[in-house]
This record gives C-alpha cells, structure tokens and sequence, in this order.
C-alpha cells in the first residue's frame, strides 16, 4: 500500500525554501582597497529567517560588511562570518533597516587578511504587507 503521508512529508522536508534558510554561492568581483564591493543578494521572504551566502574565489578579502536593504524593511539580529580556517566570527547586529536603508559599518576580526567562506545573517521582515526586502551584503576591501 501506497504511504501517502510518508512522500507529502519527505517532500516537505526536502523542497529548496523550505527549509527555514537559503543558500546562495556568489563570486565577489575585484576591487581596490578602499572600495564597497558586492559580495551577494538575497531575498528575503516570509517563509525563512536566515539566509546564508557562500563566498567563493580569489576576491573575498575583506575589512567590512554592510547590508542594504531594498523594497522592504528588515530588522537585521545577527550576523555569522565563518573564514576560510573554519573560525567564526558571531556578531550580534541588532539593527531596524528602512527600506532603501543600509546597515552601519560592521568591522571583522584580522581586517582585510582573513578570506571569507560564508555569511550567515538571521533577520525578521517587517510585515507581510510590505513585499519581500532584497538584501544586499558588500563588503569593504
């Protein structure tokens, strides 16, 4: 006998988005020191709380983050760097973004020596009504 129950809930378990988080791998272009670069852009939805963006190639150095944060409001709670050792960098953010807004200046650990593996940043959107915010992570070489 066919379970029906058992597929809906496998299914459920591994569709991509409903997982509670998103991955997205991004390749950070060249820049010189000094400048904002992007790193990656996610959106973000009312279906997860967390997104994570997986940093690859030569040009992910960087001295600092920061999120800019279009089409909606998004209330930034932490961010988690992880390095290309393995070592993490927890930092409690804690900041209300408007939309069109931009998060302050978020310093890292062994500035501009240290490559990045992956960010994982926690946020709550701020209402069902406003859409989706796109967030965009740049980082300062």
């Amino acid at each position: 006998m066919f379970n029906y129950l058992a597929v809906l809930t496998a299914a459920f378990l591994f569709l991509p988005g409903v997982s509670g988080y998103a991955e997205t791998v991004t390749r950070p272009r060249p820049g010189p020191a000094g400048s904002w670069r992007v790193i990656g852009t996610v959106q973000a939805n009312f279906k997860a709380d967390h997104d994570t963006i997986v940093v690859r190639g030569a040009n992910d150095d960087f001295r600092q983050l920061t999120f800019k944060v279009t089409d909606a409001p998004l209330n930034l709670r932490r961010v988690v760097v992880i390095y290309d050792n393995g070592e993490p960098d927890r930092l409690e953010v804690r900041q209300n973004i408007r939309k069109g807004g931009e998060s302050r200046a978020i310093d890292l650990k062994g500035a501009g020596r240290r490559s990045l593996r992956k960010i994982d940043f926690w946020y709550e959107t701020k209402g069902i009504l406003q859409g989706k915010a796109d967030v965009t992570v740049l980082g300062m070489k």
